[in-house]
């Protein structure tokens, strides 16, 4: 057990409070997270935490994470047993460890927690999804032994050291220094302060950057038949990560594959004009800037183009950029217009 009651005010005061169990001794990444995230929680917020792999412990606990061989959603959330097979949700096949377990029944309720969004807000959805898939699955698979990679690809180089899974691993006491419950117990508490501050860290970078960007990017979108007729060009009202965005939005609209050309403000007060690749991994864009024009800069530049203002095209054509945004704007219209 974490804490060890001294007197008998002190067991009637502890007795009375919510808590959480999870098993004693070495620890993994996934109850780290699992444990931080029901904190997350107000109904957990004070909860005491006991390590234990007591029945008598689990039965005392309001809540029992990756021990007991149970899972029913609703105090037991074991993976252990033989007969579990639960994934996230039917688009998914791997496998849930306890980070996921918990993830999967109190995801929504969390990141309204720490967000401060309405249950109503639909960006919990696109939130608790876009972190399953791009954070959770991961500690997910690692549990559970799932291979990123088929066997027989040869790694280039060894990265085992620089995983979170590894670094809590490496948080357990060392098998030549002392090793009692306390010491697990001590351990474990820095164990899910890492793991914890990295998910809050990624849901908040989500919630407060990445949300906002999608905004500005579908502003832009839908705007974008006024900025020219084709409606080929689009213009952010400030510079944010749009690419990921832009690639959603246009198929949700069913336009995949319509923007060829970003517009956007720099962070010098100038105007850039950016091409869009042909997929998120590509170097090939949709359209580029024109031959003629790439690898120029300011004077010589706007001679070619007969666009007063510009500052420079990338030799590789893929960019480029003008004092204002008339200049990027009629830049991309005499792009669109180059065969």
């Amino acid at each position: 057990m974490l804490k060890i009651i001294k007197s008998m005010s002190k067991k009637l005061k502890l007795d009375n409070m919510v808590k959480i169990c999870t098993h004693s001794g070495s620890f993994h990444a996934d109850e780290s997270l699992a444990v931080y995230l029901l904190r997350l929680l107000p109904q957990f917020s004070n909860a005491e935490l006991i390590r234990s792999r007591n029945t008598e412990d689990w039965e005392k606990s309001d809540i029992v994470v990756d021990v007991s061989g149970k899972y029913d959603g609703k105090k037991y959330f074991d993976h252990h047993q033989r007969e579990f097979n639960t994934t996230f949700n039917d688009k998914y096949s791997t496998k849930l460890s306890s980070a996921g377990l918990i993830y999967k029944h109190f995801g929504k309720d969390i990141i309204q927690e720490v967000l401060n969004l309405s249950s109503g807000d639909k960006n919990v959805d696109l939130l608790y999804d876009k972190i399953y898939k791009e954070f959770i699955e991961s500690l997910d698979a690692n549990d559970n032994g799932i291979n990123n990679y088929p066997k027989d690809v040869d790694q280039k180089f060894n990265e085992k050291n620089i995983t979170l899974p590894s670094m809590v691993a490496k948080l357990n006491p060392r098998w030549n220094e002392s090793c009692k419950d306390e010491d697990f117990d001590r351990q474990f508490l820095v164990a899910s302060d890492l793991m914890g501050k990295t998910f809050i860290n990624l849901l908040e970078g989500y919630g407060k950057g990445w949300l906002p960007a999608k905004s500005i990017v579908e502003t832009a979108f839908n705007d974008r038949f006024n900025i020219d007729k084709s409606g080929e060009i689009i213009v952010l009202s400030q510079f944010c990560p749009w690419k990921e965005h832009l690639y959603a939005i246009e198929k949700n609209n069913n336009a995949e594959g319509s923007i060829k050309f970003v517009l956007f403000k720099d962070s010098s007060g100038k105007w850039r004009i950016s091409t869009v690749s042909v997929t998120s991994s590509s170097f090939e864009f949709r359209k580029g800037i024109p031959e003629q024009y790439r690898g120029l800069r300011d004077e010589e530049l706007s001679e070619k183009t007969g666009i007063e203002g510009c500052i420079f095209v990338h030799a590789a054509g893929f960019i480029g950029g003008a004092n204002t945004e008339e200049g990027v704007l009629k830049l991309a219209r005499l792009s669109l217009q180059t065969e």
